[in-house]
C-alpha cells in the first residue's frame, strides 16, 4: 500500500490545500501504509520539496518523490530531497532518457517507479531495465479512468517485476479487483487525502491486499 500526500490534481482541482504533510504521513503510517508518495510539483499539484521533507521527517516509511522527471538533475534532486524512490513516466521520455534516468537512479541508490499506460509503454519500461512498474489507469490527456486498462496490462507484466496500480482506487472493492489481477500494491491519493480519517482509509484498503506481497519492496 502506497499512500500519497497530495494537495490538488489537474482533473479535480483542490483536494486538501491546507493539509499538513507530517500529520497526513503519520496517519498513513498508523493505518499500515508501507510507503509514502509525495507530490513535489507545484504548478499542477500544489506540492513542494518542503512537503516531502516534512512527510519524510514524520515517519520511518520510505518515500517516493512524485513529480515530472525530465532531466538527470531531477533524479539527483530526488536524492537530495531525501526521497527513496523517483517516478519515471514512460510517456514523457524517449528510450535514451528512460535508460539514462533509470541507470542514474540505481547508481544513486534510488528505486525507480516506471509508470506506463499500455502494453507498448510496458515493453519500453522493461527494455530500460525496470523492475518496478506502475500502471496508471488515468489517461494523461482526458483524465478519464479506465479500470480495464490495469487488468489488461497486468496480464503482460513478467514474473519478478513488482507491479503497482495507480489512480482510480476508490475503496476496498477496487483494491480486491486489482489484487486479483495480479498487482503487488496500489498507490492511492485522492481517496485518502479527502477522507475524514486517513488512517482508517489505509486500513480499509490494506485488508484487501495479499499479505505476502506488499509495498515494502517498492522503495527498499
Amino acid at each position: 500500500m502506497v499512500a500519497e500526500v497530495k494537495r490538488r490534481s489537474p482533473s479535480k482541482g483542490d483536494l486538501a490545500p491546507g493539509l499538513v504533510p507530517a500529520h497526513v504521513a503519520q496517519a498513513y503510517a498508523q493505518g499500515g501504509a508501507r510507503c509514502l508518495s509525495v507530490l513535489t510539483d507545484a504548478e499542477f499539484f500544489g506540492g513542494s520539496a518542503q512537503d516531502l521533507a516534512e512527510a519524510r521527517g514524520a515517519t520511518t516509511l520510505p518515500v517516493l518523490r512524485k513529480d515530472f522527471t525530465v532531466a538527470e538533475a531531477d533524479v539527483c534532486d530526488a536524492r537530495i530531497m531525501g526521497a527513496d524512490a523517483v517516478l519515471l513516466i514512460v510517456a514523457a521520455l524517449d528510450d535514451g532518457e528512460l535508460r539514462a534516468f533509470h541507470g542514474l537512479a540505481v547508481e544513486l541508490g534510488l528505486a525507480a517507479l516506471v509508470e506506463v499506460h499500455d502494453e507498448v509503454e510496458l515493453e519500453r519500461a522493461l527494455a530500460a531495465g525496470a523492475a518496478l512498474v506502475g500502471v496508471n489507469q488515468r489517461d494523461l490527456v482526458s483524465f478519464e479512468v479506465d479500470h480495464d486498462r490495469a487488468r489488461r496490462v497486468a496480464a503482460t507484466i513478467p514474473p519478478g517485476v513488482v507491479s503497482v496500480a495507480e489512480s482510480g482506487v476508490r475503496g476496498p472493492d477496487d483494491a480486491v479487483r486489482l489484487a486479483e489481477a495480479g498487482y503487488d500494491a496500489v498507490l492511492v491519493g485522492e481517496t485518502l487525502v479527502c477522507s475524514e480519517d486517513p488512517a482508517a482509509g489505509v486500513r480499509a484498503l490494506r485488508v484487501s491486499r495479499r499479505p505476502a506481497q506488499e509495498a515494502g519492496r517498492l522503495c527498499s
